[in-house]
């Protein structure tokens, strides 16, 4: 099954970046150079391919190589779910940033319509252990692969709580305008719990009897304040105690992403170091498995210094995995040989620094 692939890629004033251009024959593609050489800057630029501020959520004025400011861009052809297509996106001094689908301005969303990214980076290695926004960025982050319009509800629901909260610090008591709101968050609500469980139900089905090295997570949704049927009604009854606090107290935005290490029912929170990280990567391919089934292509995914915290079977058994989903997995390490078992099923880059300007070599 051949996934969907990056065929060329180019950074023009990116993060360490002045000018990078690069080729892509569709193979997994392991990048290795030291730290601070800029390789973890190639994974960002292709996670700007897909709707959202990309793996490190970075403003678009912070991507701007420095000091010159001069703005930056990032362009690749891609070879997506409707054909090839070329991709730009990129923000001049000042400006947000902008997508431009074949030549043409488009929005974000309509990056998630031609293509689907996934990313592993070291900083999700405290996921279980650290506050639930993390997890439940995550959550989402897989739920947007899913369902490429699921950012739009969580856009929508925000900004009717953002609006909602302003009323009640300013302790507004028009009930008319708290109904219409909360009847906003109600809709967007109901797709928002609808999307994620959906997204939870495909990758727990992705998990089981799939042949992998990596341990299976029972995954849950969970609600401080226990499922509630009617949203409308509960921010409704609620406001008193809401105008108190000054902001909406319960809603999507509170829920949590539980994950339970099946095998030893010990919940991930619980778990070594080792099999937290052994649970995300699970989760990953979990989410590659259930794409490539529902599109018939698996996804990109970007997988940042990944092969350092496993041991050479688990290596080898990750990229076993990758290539035997087709997918275009871009990887990077600091050094060549954590890729030694890949060999000739990858295409190898190497990335250093010259006097503060990132550059590929042989």
């Amino acid at each position: 099954m051949s996934g969907l692939a990056i065929t060329a890629l180019q950074l023009s004033h990116f993060r360490s970046h002045r000018l990078t251009r690069l080729e892509f024959d569709g193979r997994p593609v392991a990048i290795s150079g030291p730290n601070g050489a800029g390789k973890t800057n190639i994974l960002e630029a292709v996670s700007l391919l897909s709707p959202g501020r990309g793996m490190r959520r970075a403003a678009a004025e912070d991507l701007a190589r420095q000091p010159e400011g001069l703005g930056w861009k990032v362009s690749a052809g891609l070879r997506g779910l409707t054909g090839l297509h070329d991709v730009e996106t990129g923000a001049g001094p000042g400006e947000p940033r902008a997508v431009r689908l074949d030549g043409k301005a488009a929005t974000q969303a309509m990056l998630g319509q031609v293509a689907r990214v996934l990313w592993l980076v070291p900083s999700m290695d405290r996921l279980w252990i650290e506050a639930a926004e993390g997890r439940r960025r995550f959550l989402d982050r897989m739920t947007l692969s899913f369902v490429p319009d699921h950012g739009e509800a969580v856009l929508a629901y925000e900004k009717a709580m953002r609006d909602r909260n302003r009323l009640l610090k300013d302790q507004v008591s028009d009930a008319a305008w708290y109904g219409a709101l909360e009847s906003q968050m109600a809709e967007a609500a109901e797709r928002i719990g609808a999307n994620r469980r959906a997204a939870v139900a495909r990758l727990m089905a992705a998990q089981h009897g799939s042949e992998t090295a990596f341990p299976q997570a029972d995954l849950s949704i969970e609600h401080p304040e226990g499922e509630i049927a009617d949203w409308a009604r509960a921010w409704a009854e609620g406001r008193r105690r809401d105008m108190a606090a000054g902001r909406t107290l319960a809603g999507p935005h509170r829920v949590d992403l539980g994950a339970v290490f099946a095998a030893k029912g010990v919940a991930a929170a619980q778990c070594s170091t080792g099999e937290q990280k052994a649970l995300l990567i699970s989760l990953i391919l979990a989410n590659a498995r259930a794409l490539a089934a529902d599109l018939g292509r698996a996804p990109i995914v970007l997988l940042d210094e990944v092969a350092a915290h496993l041991d050479e079977g688990r290596r080898a058994a990750l990229y076993d995995e990758i290539c035997a989903l087709g997918a275009q997995a871009i990887m990077t390490g600091t050094e060549p040989m954590l890729f030694d078992s890949l060999g000739e099923r990858a295409q190898s880059l190497a990335i250093v620094d010259e006097a503060g300007v990132s550059k590929v070599v042989a």
